[in-house]
């Protein structure tokens, strides 16, 4: 029976990049691929724009919320979508061509093995186009940081270019996951590595968006900070 995958990709104003997104997905000819968006009612009207295509295409998803409630809980809700609909690897994926949609394969080539694949933006170095040096450093030093902190085995912990092996995502509790931007991806990451599954990561080169703003903030930088010693605390003491 042939696997299904799910691309979850969060928008809030990413009409034009979700123009642009579906068709190269879709043209990538991998089998049972299906794109799910969620969008938090976006005044630019990628909604509408997603609605009319699933009605289209029988591939595409959308799950409209009523406002801005962050990119975790965003994700979480697709995660729930794709256990509930009987996928079998789930995609994080940014609508703006940050991440390379082109990569889908790759990505799916290394879950055999591994349980998550990171896409990581500095197995190789640093892999970043277009970003200011204070972003970038930022970056880099929170990822350093939450090596040091956490342990994880992993070079870029607050990347989110990814894919999941569902089963992945059913031992995570994602009712108790309340993080968002930097913070959830860590907290996601931490989490399956603790359950004893295997994270690998795949190098790729971020492109900082073209279309659109960045919806990074202080708070998302506060936020991670502070999530990777309440992860340790929690794992200390036994309460993940």
């Amino acid at each position: 029976m042939d696997k299904k995958t799910l691309i979850i990709v969060p928008t809030y104003n990413e009409r034009e990049n979700i123009e642009n997104l579906l068709p190269v997905l879709f043209g990538l000819g991998v089998e049972g691929l299906h794109v799910l968006v969620v969008d938090d009612n976006s005044p630019d009207g990628t909604g509408e724009y997603v609605q009319q295509q699933a009605e289209l295409n029988e591939k595409i998803h959308i799950l409209r919320r009523a406002g801005k409630m962050g990119l975790g809980t965003a994700y979480c809700a697709g995660f729930k979508y794709a256990i509930e609909n009987g996928y079998d690897y789930v995609f994080e994926m940014d609508a703006d061509f940050s991440h390379d949609p082109n990569l889908v394969p790759k990505f799916l080539e290394k879950i055999g093995p591994a349980d998550l694949v990171i896409g990581s933006r500095y197995l190789t170095g640093v892999n970043v186009i277009n970003w200011p040096m204070k972003r970038l450093l930022l970056s880099y030093f929170a990822n350093w940081y939450t090596r040091f902190i956490t342990g994880l085995p992993i070079k870029d912990a607050t990347g989110g270019y990814k894919c999941f092996k569902v089963e992945v995502l059913k031992s995570i509790d994602l009712d108790k996951i309340q993080s968002n931007g930097y913070a959830f991806q860590i907290e996601m990451n931490f989490k399956a590595w603790k359950k004893g599954f295997k994270l690998d990561e795949i190098p790729i080169i971020f492109f900082d968006r073209f279309q659109g703003t960045s919806k990074m903030s202080k708070k998302i930088v506060y936020e991670a900070v502070f999530m990777v010693w309440k992860l340790r605390f929690k794992s200390l003491f036994g309460t993940l």
